[in-house]
C-alpha cells in the first residue's frame, strides 16, 4: 500500500509534466511560463522549491535532539521569505522585464548595466552552475535516502536513480509550467503532512498534549527554551549567525525567478500573504514535529535509544507509527515532494543560465534560423548533463554533500544578494559596482568559510553581505557614473512600478 501511495504520486508529477510538454512554445515558456503564472502557484512553489527535505527531516530531527533553539533559523528563513517578497519581488518583476524582457537574474544583471561583452551574466551563470550541481547533487541523495529507509530491500544506487529519473523526466518534458504547477501541489502536500503528524501524535499519545509536556519537563527546561541550544546558553553571535540565513532569500536563484514569472505585478501582494501563511504553518509545525517526536519516543517507546535513532527520520518514524500503510504513503511522498520541489527547480534554472545566458548569446547562436526551438531542446539537454554530473556527485561526493548546500546557500546570498538590492532601489549603482559586490560577496564567503567561521562562530553569509554591499557602494561611488540610457531605463520602471501600486 505504500507502494501504491507512491506510484499514485508519481504519475501525478509526471501527468502534468507531460500536459505541459506542448504548451512551452518559446524560451519565454519554458524559462518563465511566459509571464503568466497566477499568484498563487506563484507563492506555493516559491516556498516549495526553498524548504527541501531540510522542512521534514532537517529541521524536526535537530530540534528532537537539541531542544527549541534550533528553531532560530527557522525564524531567520520565515523573516528573509517576507523581506523578499517585499522588497524584490515586485520590483523585479518590473524591472526585469524594462531590462531587455530578461528571462534569468543573470541576464537582467547584464541587461541593467548594459554589459555588452556579456561578463555578469557569464560569471553569475558559472557560479551557478556549481552551486546547483551540488544542490541537485543533496537533492538526489536525500531522495535515495528516503527511499532505501521506506523500501530497505532497494539498493541506494537504484533509489537515486528513480528518483532522478522522475524529477528529470517533468523538467525535461514541461520547463517552468511543469516544474511551477507540480510545486503547488507539492507545497500542498507537504503543509498538509507536516500539520497533520504532530497533531495525530499528540492525539495518540497516553494522556495527550499533557503528558508530553510533562515528560520534556523531565529533560530541563532548557528543551523548550529558545535561548538554549542543547543544554547551553546560546551567544548573541550564534543567534545572530542562524538569523543572518534570511539574507539569502534576496539572491537566491529559483526563488527569485518565481518573482519574474508572475502575471501580473499587482499581484504581488497576494502572493507574498499566500506565501506568509504556508512558511508560517510549516515551520511552526516543523518545529512542533520535533518536540512532540522527542515525547512521543520518551513515552511510547522507552527501549529506543536516542544514541542509535537518527533523528532525521523522525517524521518517516511518526508517519508509519500512527498511520495506516496507505495513508503513511502519502506522508512519505510529502517528504519526496519537499526534495523533488527543490531538485526541478533548481535543475531549470541551472540548464537557463547555461542555455540563456551563454549558449545563446554566442556566434553560433545569431546564425541559427528556428533559434527558439533549437535552444529550447539544448536546454532540455542540459537538464540530462547537470542531473549526471549531480548523480555522480551524490554517489561519489562523501558525506559532506548536505553541508555544502548551508556553503552554497551562503554563496549565492553574498555574491547575488547585495547586488540585487542595489540593482532594484539604486540607479547611481553602476556596472563596475555589481562586479565589485558580486567578486566581493562570493570571495568573502569562500575566505570567511576556510578560516574564520570555526574561530568567529560567525555564519559565512553574514560578513559576505555587508561586505558585498560596501563594495558595490563604494566602488559605484568612486567610478563614472552609469550612462543616461541606464538611468533612463531605471526610471522607467519607477514609473511602471507607481502605476501599479
Amino acid at each position: 500500500m505504500v507502494l501504491v501511495a507512491f506510484i499514485l504520486y508519481f504519475v501525478l508529477v509526471l501527468g502534468i509534466g507531460y500536459y505541459f510538454y506542448n504548451k512551452s512554445h518559446n524560451m519565454e515558456d519554458y524559462f518563465l511560463g511566459g509571464r503568466s503564472m497566477n499568484p498563487y502557484v506563484t507563492a506555493m512553489s516559491a516556498q516549495a522549491s526553498d524548504m527541501s527535505s531540510w522542512l521534514l527531516m532537517g529541521l524536526p530531527g535537530a530540534v528532537l535532539l537539541l531542544g527549541l533553539g534550533e528553531a532560530w533559523i527557522g525564524i531567520g528563513l520565515a523573516i528573509g521569505s517576507y523581506l523578499s517578497w517585499l522588497f524584490v519581488a515586485k520590483k523585479l518583476r518590473i524591472h526585469s522585464e524594462v531590462s531587455g524582457n530578461a528571462l534569468t537574474m543573470p541576464e537582467f544583471f547584464s541587461n541593467r548595466f548594459k554589459d555588452e561583452k556579456g561578463y555578469l551574466r557569464i560569471i553569475s551563470a558559472v557560479i551557478i552552475l556549481f552551486f546547483f550541481v551540488i544542490y541537485v547533487a543533496s537533492g538526489f541523495k536525500g531522495a535515495g535516502v528516503i527511499f532505501t529507509t521506506i523500501f530497505p530491500e532497494i539498493g541506494l544506487e537504484i533509489a537515486m536513480a528513480i528518483g532522478a529519473v522522475i524529477i528529470i523526466a517533468y523538467t525535461f518534458m514541461g520547463g517552468f509550467k511543469a516544474v511551477a504547477w507540480t510545486d503547488f501541489f507539492q507545497a500542498i502536500l507537504m503543509v498538509i503532512a507536516i500539520i497533520v503528524v504532530p497533531l495525530a501524535t499528540i492525539g495518540n499519545t497516553t494522556g495527550g498534549w499533557d503528558a508530553i509536556q510533562a515528560g520534556l519537563d523531565g529533560l530541563g527546561t532548557e528543551f523548550l527554551d529558545i535561548f538554549y541550544d542543547g543544554g547551553s546558553q546560546m551567544s548573541i553571535i550564534a543567534i545572530i549567525s542562524l538569523l543572518a540565513w534570511a539574507f539569502g532569500y534576496f539572491g537566491m536563484p529559483h526563488i527569485v525567478v518565481r518573482y519574474m514569472s508572475i502575471r501580473d505585478p499587482k499581484e504581488v501582494k497576494v502572493a507574498r500573504r499566500v506565501s506568509l501563511v504556508w512558511i508560517l504553518l510549516a515551520l511552526s509545525f516543523a518545529i512542533l514535529v520535533g518536540i512532540v517526536g522527542r515525547g512521543y519516543l520518551m513515552l511510547e517507546h522507552p527501549e529506543i535509544s536516542l544514541d542509535e535513532f537518527n533523528a532525521e527520520h523522525i517524521f518517516v518514524f511518526l508517519s508509519g507509527d500512527l498511520f495506516p500503510a496507505l495513508i503513511a504513503g502519502v506522508l512519505y511522498a510529502a517528504i519526496m515532494a519537499a526534495i523533488m520541489s527543490t531538485a526541478d527547480s533548481q535543475l531549470l534554472v541551472a540548464s537557463s543560465s547555461i542555455t540563456n545566458d551563454i549558449v545563446s548569446k554566442t556566434k553560433w547562436a545569431a546564425k541559427q534560423e528556428e533559434l527558439q526551438n533549437k535552444l529550447m531542446w539544448i536546454s532540455r539537454s542540459i537538464v540530462i548533463v547537470v542531473a549526471v554530473l549531480a548523480i555522480i556527485l551524490a554517489l561519489f561526493g562523501g558525506s559532506n554533500i548536505m553541508g555544502l548546500v548551508s556553503y552554497a546557500w551562503a554563496g549565492f546570498g553574498a555574491a547575488f544578494g547585495p547586488l540585487m538590492i542595489l540593482s532594484l532601489y539604486w540607479k547611481r549603482m553602476n556596472f563596475q559596482g555589481a562586479i565589485a559586490s558580486m567578486v566581493v560577496g562570493f570571495a568573502t564567503v569562500i575566505i570567511w568559510n576556510t578560516f574564520l567561521t570555526a574561530d568567529t562562530g560567525i555564519y559565512e553569509l553574514l560578513p559576505g553581505f555587508i561586505f558585498a554591499l560596501i563594495a558595490g557602494i563604494v566602488v559605484s561611488l568612486v567610478t563614472k557614473a552609469p550612462e543616461q540610457e541606464i538611468v533612463d531605463e531605471f526610471e522607467k520602471a519607477q514609473a511602471i512600478e507607481k502605476e501599479s501600486a
